[in-house]
Order: C-alpha cells, then sequence, then structure tokens
C-alpha cells in the first residue's frame, strides 16, 4: 500500500533582514518547524532563514534540493519523491513568494502533474505591495520582469510599455539588477511622456524602505540614489 502524499508548501521569505515574524504569520514558522525537505534556490540563505525563524529546528536533519535558472528541467520531478513516500516539501525563495518571478514556479507545474497538494503561505511579495502603494490600476497591470540591457533595445521597451499602459489602462511594473537602478530612473525619465507616471518602490518592509509615484516631469527634479537596493518600478499613462 502507498503511503499518503506529502504536500508541496510554498513558504515565503522576507524581502530583507527585517525579523521574519514581523512581517510573516504564525503557519509560516508552523511549517517550518515540520518540514524537514526542502527546494531552495540557495542552501546557505535557506538555513539561514529556517534558523532565524525556527532557531531550535536540527539543521543537520535538513534536506535541500537546489532549482535555479541553470536547473536542467529534466530534474525537477525528482525533487518531488520525498512527497511520494509521504513527506511534506517546502520550496523557498530567496526573497518573498516562491513562484512569483522565481524558479519555484516549475516545481508548483511539476507538483500539479504528480498530483501533489500545493499549499502556498500568505508573505510578502514585493510586486503586489508596490501595486499597493502606487495608487495605480490594481485591477489591471503586467509584471515584466527585466527590461533589455541595450539601450536602444530599452527605449523601445519602455516606449512599448508606455503605450500599452495608455491603452488598455494597464499598469506596468519591472525590476532592475539592483547596481543598475540609478540608470533605469534615468532612462524612463528621458523616454516617457512628461505627464505619464512613475512609482519607485525601495527596501519594500525595511527600516529604509521608499515608495514614491509622481510624474515624469517632477522625477527629473528629484534626487533619490537607488543603487544596489531592490526596486520595482511601474509605469502608468
Amino acid at each position: 500500500m502507498q503511503p499518503q502524499k506529502g504536500n508541496l508548501y510554498l513558504i515565503p521569505c522576507t524581502l530583507g533582514d527585517t525579523p521574519p515574524l514581523e512581517v510573516l504569520p504564525l503557519l509560516v514558522k508552523k511549517a517550518v518547524e515540520h518540514i524537514d525537505h526542502y527546494i531552495v534556490e540557495h542552501e546557505k540563505t535557506a538555513r539561514r532563514f529556517i534558523k532565524s525563524i525556527v532557531p531550535r529546528k536540527s539543521q543537520p536533519d535538513l534536506q535541500f534540493q537546489l532549482i535555479n535558472k541553470f536547473t536542467d528541467q529534466s530534474e525537477i520531478p525528482k525533487m518531488l519523491a520525498p512527497c511520494l513516500e509521504g513527506f511534506d516539501v517546502g520550496v523557498i525563495s530567496d526573497a518573498g513568494c516562491p513562484g512569483i518571478a522565481d524558479p519555484g514556479a516549475a516545481v508548483v507545474e511539476q507538483a500539479h502533474l504528480q498530483n501533489i497538494k500545493v499549499v502556498p503561505l500568505v508573505g510578502p511579495s514585493s510586486i503586489l505591495m508596490a501595486m499597493m502603494a502606487s495608487g495605480f490600476n490594481g485591477q489591471n497591470f503586467a509584471f515584466n520582469g527585466y527590461l533589455p540591457i541595450d539601450k536602444k533595445e530599452r527605449k523601445n521597451a519602455i516606449k512599448r510599455l508606455e503605450k500599452n499602459s495608455a491603452e488598455y489602462n494597464q499598469s506596468q511594473l519591472f525590476i532592475e539588477t539592483p547596481y543598475r537602478n540609478n540608470q533605469m530612473l534615468e532612462s524612463l525619465t528621458a523616454t516617457l511622456h512628461p505627464q505619464t507616471k512613475i512609482c519607485v518602490a525601495c527596501d519594500i518592509t525595511l527600516p529604509s524602505e521608499f515608495i514614491k509615484t509622481d510624474s515624469v516631469e517632477n522625477w527629473k527634479q528629484k534626487k533619490v540614489d537607488l543603487n544596489k537596493r531592490p526596486t520595482l518600478f511601474i509605469i502608468h499613462k
């Protein structure tokens, strides 16, 4: 007789060094307390998070499998073997919610194919929190990931997103590698219509949190340093 399958828990973590229980519900702590099998981006980061939320948990008993952009897709089904043996498995992203702009989505897809129950837990999502604080259309928005690095391609992408925003009344979100954030803001103010609005949401949930929505025209007058700070950009025309 085969054992009952374990569940796949999607375990959110903090967006920075904020104490976990200041931004995570008790249910996340309870899940971490009983789960010993994890699928993560980086083992060291995941161990540190687990220790911060359940300090007394035995670290030697934990088992980790890694998933990132280099993972061979053929390896993903094997990662769910503990579930088939009756053990619950947790997916932990490097920051925020697993499966959202995160390689963990491939594990979730495979869990559905294997009829393994997927349990998403509540936690901070920088995408949703930025939208909440932007004042833009929360009923129609799109997350676009990273824009092109090439200046010409980036300019064309920005214009396309602005056009989509105006045509569909759709807020357009995207991110940048943190050390290029300042250049991104410069590109936006140089390319967009003066009355198009930009929301810059930086260091969400951290003591240094900065969230501001203003027109391109006004952003040109502001001085803000976003270098090496996790930032979401949203535009709306």
